[in-house]
């Protein structure tokens, strides 16, 4: 039986940037309690975070700055979905933009939260196959690096300490079970 979800008493922004938008919640619960929430608020339609296949155990990741921990970090190629745009026409785009390839194959794997307790983004999981060379200028500060890494190497990759973002990490292992069962 689903639970009843807590009735919203009142809700005000606390704080705002132009990413972000931290929301204070007095929410009341079915038995009665009340209590008070702070969630932050994403400014944009979401994410996607690709999974571009170059064959079937190539992943091409990427190797770019990080500033929530501020240091260079593997991850796979990810950006924003912009306003009335589709997810897999941003997941295309990102990847012209950070790996130089586009994608004739794309396919919507999961949606997925980060934190769900208090953060409102979400992210959808994109397969990438059958890529060809396709470059879009991006908004990097930086060029951004690609490195090819084998996906029957994950437990490698991990090892490595180079990889933390577990949205990535969870992606490579959806993708290498699903091409291994395929």
């Amino acid at each position: 039986m689903p639970k009843t979800l807590p009735r919203i008493l009142n809700k005000s922004t606390i704080a705002q940037t132009r990413l972000f938008k931290v929301e204070a919640l007095e929410l009341e619960f079915s038995n009665g309690v009340v209590t008070h929430y702070e969630r932050l608020l994403s400014s944009s339609a979401g994410a996607v975070l690709i999974v571009p296949m170059l064959d079937r155990d190539t992943v091409l990741l990427i190797r770019e700055y990080s500033a929530g921990v501020h240091r260079y970090e593997l991850a796979l190629p990810k950006g924003r979905v912009e306003a009335q745009e589709d997810w897999l026409d941003a997941a295309n785009r990102e990847i012209r933009e950070e790996i130089g390839y586009a994608a004739r194959s794309l396919e919507h794997l999961r949606t997925i939260s980060i934190a769900p307790g208090y953060l409102s983004h979400e992210t959808q999981i994109i397969l990438a196959q059958d890529l060809y060379e396709s470059r879009l200028e991006g908004d990097e500060p930086e060029e951004i690096e690609v490195i090819p890494w084998r996906l029957s190497e994950i437990d490698k990759l991990l090892a490595g300490g180079e990889i933390g973002e577990a949205r990535s990490i969870a992606a490579l292992y959806m993708v290498r079970d699903k091409l291994k069962g395929s």
